[in-house]
């Protein structure tokens, strides 16, 4: 991917529009339909009333749900349609268009501009090479039948997140690409083991926590998951079941180079596989007796994101436990205090301060003492005003419109994660290109002075700010 393909992705995606889109009434009759698509030379049709978007028929729609189900072709073309179809505004960038397609598993987007469609993209008009365009890569993902596929698939990551780091892409894109990579991934294999072991004998949820689940994955990066069962779920009947599905799925995924967990914070754990009642009673025990474990787990379980399965599941369990949080000053200010044992790298007279172990000298780990108290301190604003978005820059920005934060501290809290999440991803695109294991140690001797000054002013705005926090909350106290 070269460095112009790459500088495409910022382009507004209304240029990729070269044509005005067909419309037709959701009224019509299919036969119809299928006609203006031939006479227009078109692989969809977008339905509107008034000029709105109202639904998407595509040429597959009309293979797979009418022909192949025998529908009358008299009948409206909305019988067979996708109403209420994802779009995006044309100000959106060709990067925003990639990551809701590859994300919804969609091959034609419609174009909006102030709420009428201007146009359809589709993928093949994103792509700018096979190889390592996200969307090509997680389409290949989506037609592996079995592991060894899947692991080839994805084998071509780490080069993406390289090129996206070569092409100087935000933290912020480069976080949800890779992402998104990472989500195909989880799907397929489950798919895969619901072939292998049936369909499950009660509805679940594949929830992801960590990077994933914050949508801020790099090529340095675990697995955590979770399973969420069903109330219906029965330890004697169903438990050998989802044992081995966890077990299917967390294999794979650390074949295709998603390591286990260190701290065993998956699925494959049973601690971590169970119902939603069970999930519930975890999370308001944490939040009434929040000592240092369940301080800990909480920062893991709060930043969850639902991944496959049964989606009202998850967030069920959201609606129940993030009021709940909200409601418990006595549990905020533990998070706040909890949040202020990952310092910036600083001294004490306010000086860089650097890792002192022979095996990463004079480094300052990216991760730890940089990434980690910034994602701190975004959760508990998320926490505090109920924000149910669980990536780091979005609960910034959302805290900007709250009493969470000042406006002018959560901007600078969303530059300086910008910056510091940018290093991080040129230092280890620079390592792999090497051909060094990817880590999160960046020597202070390989930066200018101009770099060091940057650094040091992005933890000093974070210092301040978990300072500012502290004060609010009287963390100091619970310390």
């Amino acid at each position: 991917m070269s460095q112009s393909e790459l500088n495409h992705l910022t382009q507004p995606i209304a240029d990729l529009v070269t044509r005005a889109p067909v419309e037709i009434s959701p009224d019509a009759s299919i036969e119809a339909a299928a006609l203006q698509m031939q006479a227009h030379d078109v692989s969809c049709l977008l339905l509107t009333t008034n000029g709105e978007l109202t639904g998407i028929v595509t040429d597959r729609d009309l293979r797979n749900r009418a022909v192949a189900k025998g529908q009358p072709t008299d009948a409206p073309i909305k019988t067979i349609a996708t109403l209420t179809p994802q779009s995006i505004e044309a100000t959106a960038t060709v990067f925003e268009g990639l990551v809701t397609m590859t994300r919804n598993h969609i091959h034609h987007l419609p174009i909006l501009r102030h709420g009428k469609p201007i146009g359809v993209i589709t993928a093949t008009s994103i792509m700018q090479t096979q190889n390592t365009s996200p969307v090509a890569l997680a389409n290949s993902i989506r037609r592996q039948h079995d592991l060894e596929g899947l692991v080839a698939a994805t084998a071509n990551t780490a080069s993406l997140q390289q090129s996206l780091a070569n092409a100087d892409a935000s933290a912020y894109s480069v976080g949800h690409i890779m992402t998104a990579i990472t989500d195909a991934t989880t799907n397929q294999l489950l798919a895969m083991a619901h072939r292998q072991l049936g369909p499950p004998p009660v509805p679940y949820a594949w929830v992801a926590a960590g990077s994933q689940g914050r949508l801020e994955q790099t090529a340095k990066t675990d697995q955590d998951n979770c399973l969420i069962l069903d109330d219906s779920f029965e330890e004697a009947t169903h438990s050998a079941y989802f044992a081995e599905l966890s077990s299917f799925v967390c294999d794979g995924l650390n074949a295709c180079g998603y390591v286990y967990c260190p701290g065993n914070m998956m699925a494959t754990n049973p601690q971590w596989r169970v119902t939603l009642s069970q999930w519930q009673n975890y999370f308001e025990r944490w939040i009434t007796q929040p000592d240092p474990n369940a301080l800990m787990l909480t920062c893991v379980f709060f930043d969850l994101r639902f991944i496959g399965g049964t989606a009202s599941l998850f967030q069920s369990l959201q609606e129940e436990v993030f009021p709940f949080a909200q409601k418990n000053g006595i549990f905020l200010s533990h998070m706040v205090a909890n949040a202020l044992t990952h310092r910036p790298a600083l001294n004490w007279w306010g000086g860089l301060s650097w890792n002192q172990a022979k095996r990463h000298p004079k480094s300052i780990n990216l991760k730890h003492n940089a990434i980690v108290p910034i994602v701190d301190l975004a959760r508990v604003y998320a926490l505090a005003e109920g924000i149910p978005s669980s990536n780091t820059y979005d609960r910034l920005l959302a805290a900007d419109h709250n009493v969470a934060v000042s406006r002018a501290s959560a901007h600078d809290l969303r530059d300086t994660l910008a910056y510091l999440g940018k290093l991080r991803i040129q230092h280890q695109a620079a390592q792999t290109k090497r051909g060094e294991t990817a880590d999160n140690y960046l020597r202070l001797n390989s930066l200018s002075n101009f770099e060091n000054i940057r650094i040091h002013h992005a933890f000093k705005t974070i210092k301040q700010l978990q300072e500012a926090l502290a004060h609010r909350y009287q963390a100091s106290r619970l310390t």
